[in-house]
């Protein structure tokens, strides 16, 4: 990496241009980082140090130590002022494509895998078919189960019963039906792997009891649509983040996307000229195109033009509206965008996940007469069964909308 000296390639006001064209900071915050970065810069100048060397977490980190200690303050208060000015500044100068050192070059530590669940992991990718989230889902379960077993004494070639039972039972102590119902299915693949690998002789999956889960007994993954379209209009899109919001719920509403499929999305799926959006279901892979409604059209353009950060490093559409401008990397902050709608509008509803949107359009989909085979392959199933779950919320709206049967 070529070294730069960054006082003499960048001015505060290069610096500032760059946050006010990403809409990232008002000005009160612009001007207290600003500050913190002429500290910055007359520190290193007076320690001897080059600023791009130390435009660092470490060296933002040495950099508050020193000035708490200096002016007798708080020293943790000191951290963050510190860490978020020059982070701010690091991610800038990036923008302006200058070459600096990674903000924070250790890697974030992979969670370690004994041999077994190594070799059960290449199972459920090989003889299974399991996409990678669920192979990460089933391996955390099997860890915790094997960290029973060990409290026991027990190793997993010797698993009886009883342990089983006992642990399911504990299970069932902390988690919900559903949960602890997916846990036991992740234990039944697990003994399925030992018998298959020669590590045990007998077939314990069939004798696994987990909690019954009965389809009528979960709340309906559904919204009435007056109330899909009050969330909507809750949405304040005058702001960079209500622009986000809009368009993210907008598309969820109208196509069905959930939302792996909406954090999933980048700038290359969307084709203007063809007036097509490209989606991949990131469970079964599975790749199809929609069409670019109007509607979504000048949404994703309104938050492209003045909501999305226009110095990001990802071709990712949808980003966190906070310097370093990061994919949205999970559903949580898809559930909370629409839990906070929700709240604003004063829709409740049992339930409130981030596939709540996704149910409501089959189910709408579904009620207008939609063919169930069509249905399916716009949302991405292999399977032709998995349109049942939209089939019983269907039914019972019909139900209370049904008309008198004259006599």
């Amino acid at each position: 990496m070529n070294d730069i000296n960054v006082n003499s390639d960048t001015t505060l006001a290069d610096i500032a241009r760059v946050w006010r064209v990403d809409h990232s900071l008002k000005r009160s915050s612009s001007r207290h980082y600003l500050q913190w970065i002429r500290l910055f810069k007359s520190y290193c100048h007076d320690q001897g140090f080059e600023e791009a060397a130390q435009l660092t977490l470490k060296g933002a980190t040495t950099f508050a130590k020193w000035y708490a200690q200096k002016h007798e303050i708080d020293e943790v208060n000191a951290f963050h002022s510190a860490r978020n000015s020059l982070h701010a500044w690091a991610c800038a100068e990036r923008a302006m494509h200058h070459a600096i050192p990674e903000w924070d070059p250790t890697p974030n530590p992979k969670p370690s895998m004994t041999p077994l669940l190594e070799e059960f992991a290449v199972h459920l990718s090989e003889h299974r078919g399991n996409p990678m989230v669920t192979i990460t889902k089933k391996i955390k379960h099997i860890a915790n189960f094997l960290k029973f077993l060990k409290s026991r004494r027990r190793v997993p070639e010797q698993v009886k019963l009883t342990d089983i039972d006992a642990y399911v039972i504990d299970c069932r102590s902390h988690f919900a039906r559903t949960t602890t119902a997916d846990i036991c299915c992740s234990i039944r693949g697990f003994l399925r792997f030992l018998l298959a690998t020669g590590r045990m002789s007998a077939d314990l999956a069939l004798s696994v009891i987990s909690p019954v889960v009965r389809p009528g007994d979960r709340p309906l993954r559904a919204l009435p649509w007056n109330d899909v379209r009050r969330i909507l209009c809750a949405v304040d899109r005058r702001t960079k983040c209500g622009k986000r919001d809009y368009a993210m719920l907008l598309m969820m509403s109208t196509y069905g996307l959930g939302a792996g499929e909406i954090i999933g999305l980048t700038l290359d799926d969307i084709d203007w000229r063809a007036t097509t959006l490209h989606v991949v279901r990131p469970k079964t892979r599975v790749e199809f195109m929609l069409p670019l409604l109007p509607a979504i059209s000048r949404a994703l353009a309104a938050y492209l033009k003045r909501g999305r950060p226009s110095h990001s490093l990802t071709r990712h559409l949808f980003l966190s509206m906070s310097i370093p401008y990061h994919p949205l990397s999970s559903s949580s902050p898809v559930r909370h965008i629409l839990r906070k709608y929700a709240k604003i509008a004063g829709v409740s509803a049992p339930y409130l996940g981030s596939h709540v949107l996704r149910h409501t359009h089959a189910c709408r989909q579904m009620e207008l007469g939609a063919p169930p085979k069509v249905l399916g392959d716009i949302l991405g199933h292999r399977d032709p069964a998995s349109i049942s779950a939209y089939v019983r919320i269907a039914s019972k709206r019909l139900r209370e909308i049904s008309l008198p049967v004259p006599t």
